[in-house]
């Protein structure tokens, strides 16, 4: 008998014991398997495992942590028995190939559905905090829901000073994220954010350019085009006064 028939078997045996004379048909015994990934190369995979006793978690197994863990009184004797089975830890990590192998034949169809994120990076100036403000950097109007939104300082991801939102539902089939990092300004530094998803083909890098906040852009974008538009204007008079001053009769002598 292989290991994870084995582990089913254990289970069912196992609640046997455990719910002692009550009748079966009252409990419910649920596994849940998922695979969480946004690299394309699949390289940040993480596979989790998760074994439900009615409705209630009591045991998981991460790829991350590599082993089985206990949730509850009854899962800590659980997990430990499974962890001290070298056989069946290794053929639980391996599902975590077949989960690569059957997203690798799934994967373009979903990149045939998805739709690629709108960023926008801004500042919260906030009076009175500790910190003088707030880098905002929000993704929106994407379509899957996972979503990988990091921090760049000077190329170098961001871990510190960073807090992220779940993606949250528009409601109308697309999604939404926003991150926030403290600002803190100092000479010479690049600060980036990051956005990475099934839609595109290499990530959305956004720089923030700390020397003019936001609405100044905005006021300073309108006032060259203004100035564009004035000096359009002003060459067209002027081509045609000269047209027009060829045109008149000289004045007789």
């Amino acid at each position: 008998m292989s290991p994870l028939k084995h582990l089913s078997c254990h289970l069912i045996l196992t609640l046997a014991v455990f719910t002692g004379t009550e009748s079966a048909d009252q409990y419910y015994l649920s596994r849940w398997s998922r695979c969480f990934y946004s690299a394309r190369d699949l390289s940040d995979m993480v596979y989790i495992d998760n074994f439900y006793f009615n409705k209630h978690l009591f045991v998981q197994f991460n790829s991350t942590v590599g082993r089985f863990v206990g949730l509850n009184k009854y899962g800590l004797s659980v997990a430990e028995g499974w962890n001290n089975s070298p056989t069946l830890i290794a053929e639980i990590a391996s599902v975590d190939t077949e989960c690569k192998y059957n997203i690798k034949n799934r994967d373009p169809a979903l990149r045939d559905k998805a739709v690629k994120p709108k960023v926008k990076l801004s500042l919260v100036k906030q009076a009175g905090a500790i910190f003088p403000a707030v880098l905002i950097c929000s993704a929106y109007e994407f379509y899957p829901k996972h979503i990988k939104v990091s921090w760049l300082r000077n190329g170098e991801v961001v871990n510190s000073d960073v807090t992220s939102v779940m993606e949250m539902a528009d409601g109308d089939w697309y999604y939404q994220i926003h991150s926030e990092m403290v600002y803190i300004p100092k000479y010479g530094e690049k600060i980036s954010c990051m956005v990475d998803h099934a839609s595109l083909n290499q990530p959305i890098v956004t720089d923030w350019d700390p020397l003019l906040p936001e609405s100044e852009k905005i006021k300073v974008g309108i006032g060259a085009s203004v100035l564009v538009l004035g000096v359009i204007i002003a060459a067209a008079g002027l081509i045609y006064y000269k047209i027009k001053s060829t045109q008149r009769p000289s004045p007789c002598h």
